[in-house]
């Protein structure tokens, strides 16, 4: 169902390739895993199975890919849509209309589906992602995990053959995440998938191949799961790539006795009184909520997807209209009472989706922006933004434009932004979203760093594991209201 042979993928004013002299087969029906380092060529070959490479983003294509008998860079995308559906990192790069309903029509109407074949498949697609209820629901008002299962419902109305998913449980839930993995295991046999994805524990069971590109671009690995982990387990983890946590000397372990600094429970880093909230036309998503972080906490900010985490600590940072009832104080002070200067000082945010909070076309721009607006020493300005590049793996990438960036690339660019000018709170939504093993360890120890030093850090995550690793405290979520603040360790 999928070959490639030879392929290698060259982007215009890049050093090197994407992805270097490729070859491997997918007989049809079966699910496959493609894994390898963020920025490795993972995104770039699914593109490039799909047609989007090269019709829509121009690269240099050489060797062959055959899709269910079709080379994708030669056939008419409509033709190569009809065969291959695929499902980016980022669900909202997909959308094309305004409501659930539409979305999933619009890819029927291109397939010329009559119209009254169209609302059985629309429920039927729902049904599969647990998402029936969402039938009118407006794109803009879901969370970034519903956003998610939308985007898979539209590829699954289309029923394609092949399925190309990258990274499809991202931003889901412990349990929707399961559900998503059920789903996948219903739809072995009746479509050929190509699985990009991190959560190994979860998904490992389902595939009947491995692929692992290494760094550059290169095929490390091809074969039997089980079998070709094994067989190359050093290579493998020396370039970064995520497996199974019984095989992951790093899984499991436990902060250092000194891994938190004291807390300062005098005056809190964020309080939070009575926090009721309500997006306009909507249902309240924040019920009441109280919350105290003393300053030097690390806090994991945890819940299902629609719980209300990002609408709290987009509160915290003073980045949505003021709530219907109750405050939010920084460091003592109304947060209502400081101007945006005052409240970009004391907070950092890093966004879900990094692509929200970039403001420049250059990279190395993207880390000065905050600096020059603070007036620091341009001499003092290119120490910390080469620091940074060099820290975050970007020394490459620093002439090149931000949304032109891996996602996994973007990821690290949008939280080096944020580490730039050193803030005295800082509250990243996902932060190892998108990454490789070895980036996500190096930026949790990052900000392990930063919290010995007295920076206060709220962390909205999905991974137990992340959350047992490195927070001082648990807070959970439920239908807008705090259910759970559990100290891990003093």
């Amino acid at each position: 169902m999928i070959s490639a042979s030879h392929l290698t993928i060259r982007y215009p004013r890049t050093p090197k390739p994407a992805v270097q002299g490729v070859s491997f087969t997918l007989p049809a029906g079966e699910l496959a895993l493609l894994l390898g380092p963020s920025g490795g060529g993972k995104s770039t070959l699914a593109l490039a199975l799909t047609g989007i490479v090269p019709h829509h983003i121009f690269a240099h294509v050489e060797g062959k890919i055959r899709l269910n008998g079709l080379n994708p860079a030669e056939t008419e995308p409509a033709r190569i849509a009809a065969t291959a559906g695929i499902l980016f990192q980022d669900p909202e790069a997909g959308f094309a209309t305004l409501t659930v309903e539409d979305e999933l029509a619009f890819g029927l109407e291109n397939l010329a589906v009559p119209r009254e074949a169209m609302p059985a498949r629309i429920r039927e697609a729902l049904a599969k992602v647990g998402m029936e209820a969402f039938l009118k629901r407006r794109l803009e008002t879901l969370s970034g995990g519903e956003a998610q299962r939308i985007a898979l419902a539209a590829l699954l109305a289309m029923q394609p053959p092949v399925l190309i998913l990258d990274e499809p449980t991202a931003n889901l839930d412990p349990q929707a995440t399961r559900d998503f993995f059920a789903t996948l295991a219903r739809l072995k046999g009746e479509h050929t998938i190509l699985l990009i994805e991190h959560k190994l524990d979860a998904c490992w069971h389902l595939a009947d191949r491995v692929l692992f590109l290494g760094e550059g671009g290169r095929l490390l690995a091809v074969g039997e799961p089980d079998a070709t982990l094994q067989a190359h387990l050093p290579q493998i983890l020396e370039a970064g790539i995520w497996v199974p946590s019984h095989l992951d000397p790093r899984a499991g372990r436990r902060p250092p006795p000194d891994a938190f600094p004291p807390l300062h429970a005098d005056t809190p880093a964020v309080e939070v009184r009575g926090l009721e909230f309500a997006y306009p036309g909507g249902t309240p998503v924040l019920r009441g909520v109280d919350l105290r972080i003393p300053q030097g906490d690390f806090v994991a900010l945890m819940g299902a997807n629609g719980a209300g985490k990002s609408t709290l600590a987009l509160h915290m940072a003073g980045l949505l209209p003021p709530p219907q009832t109750g405050e939010v104080r920084l460091f003592g002070k109304p947060l209502a009472s400081l101007s945006p200067r005052e409240q970009a000082d004391l907070v950092g945010f890093v966004f879900q989706n990094p692509e929200h909070q970039f403001v420049t076309d250059r990279v190395w721009d993207e880390l000065a922006y905050s600096l020059r607006v603070r007036a620091w020493p341009e001499e003092e300005i290119r120490a910390r933004v080469e620091h940074l590049l060099a820290a975050f793996r970007l020394t490459a990438h620093a002439d090149r434009n931000p949304f032109t960036l891996s996602q996994g690339q973007k990821r690290r660019l949008s939280v080096g932004t944020m580490l730039a000018a050193g803030q005295r709170l800082l509250i990243l939504d996902e932060p190892t979203f998108g990454q490789d093993r070895n980036t996500a360890y190096a930026l949790m120890e990052r900000l392990r760093a930063l919290n010995r030093e007295g920076v206060t850090i709220v962390m909205i995550t999905h991974d137990e594991r992340l959350a047992r690793e490195y927070a001082r405290r648990k807070v959970v979520l439920a239908d807008g209201r705090v259910v759970g603040n559990e100290v891990l360790r003093g």
